[in-house]
């Protein structure tokens, strides 16, 4: 079959600990290093299927944090009671849609385009989802939040790392365990997300004019 890729350790390793793929060890290795994610927080998963950074995030949010997930595929496995999965492409979905447990503390996207082997038409596909995930993020993320999001590496990368820089007090790049060596994937990380200017005032009302 095309695209089949023979399970390695971190897959199986994955199974072993009850998580559907082996993309648990990239956000597990990221909240590691960065404790992105603690008890009580609300979290927002886009891109969420299969389901492994979901069913991870909802152990380290706990009973008292809330999750909500998106995708437009369905979960391999059903989510805790502290989440909530909606089946839908999060760029169809309007930000009331996404907003049931904003503000949120984390917003998190593996989001990544059907690949077409076609390199530049992946990254540029990958640079408009993570732009996506960078607006939802602007709109609902609680100031001193995170955001993780997935992007293939290419001409945009530099674009997308200003955006982020824009938005939050802390920028990184990361490449976390579970990468596989020959992937043009990476991970950017935005933590201390500025607090929003505030609203122009409004513009002064123009005199009357002469009765």
């Amino acid at each position: 079959m095309a695209g089949y890729r023979r399970p390695d350790s971190f897959t199986r390793a994955a199974k072993a600990r009850g998580f559907p793929a082996r993309s648990v060890f990239k956000l597990e290795d990221m909240d590691r290093r960065l404790r992105l994610l603690r008890p009580g927080q609300r979290v927002l998963d886009l891109g969420a299927a299969p389901g492994s950074w979901s069913l991870y995030a909802t152990t380290r949010i706990g009973p008292s944090g809330r999750l909500l997930a998106v995708d437009l595929q369905p979960l391999a496995q059903a989510l805790p009671p502290n989440a909530e999965f909606v089946q839908a492409d999060a760029g169809g979905l309007s930000l009331e849609a996404l907003s049931r447990y904003a503000p949120y503390d984390v917003v998190l996207s593996d989001m990544a385009p059907n690949t077409s082997g076609d390199r530049s038409a992946d990254q540029a596909r990958s640079f408009r989802l993570v732009s996506l995930a960078l607006d939802v993020a602007e709109a609902l993320l609680a100031s001193g939040g995170a955001f993780v999001a997935k992007i293939f590496m290419g001409p945009d990368f530099e674009a997308a790392r200003r955006r982020l820089r824009a938005l939050f007090a802390q920028e990184r790049v990361m490449r976390p365990e579970g990468v596989r060596s020959s992937s043009f994937e990476a991970f950017l990380v935005g933590t201390g997300r500025k607090a929003a200017p505030p609203p122009a005032p409004p513009a002064p009302a123009a005199p009357p004019g002469p009765a």
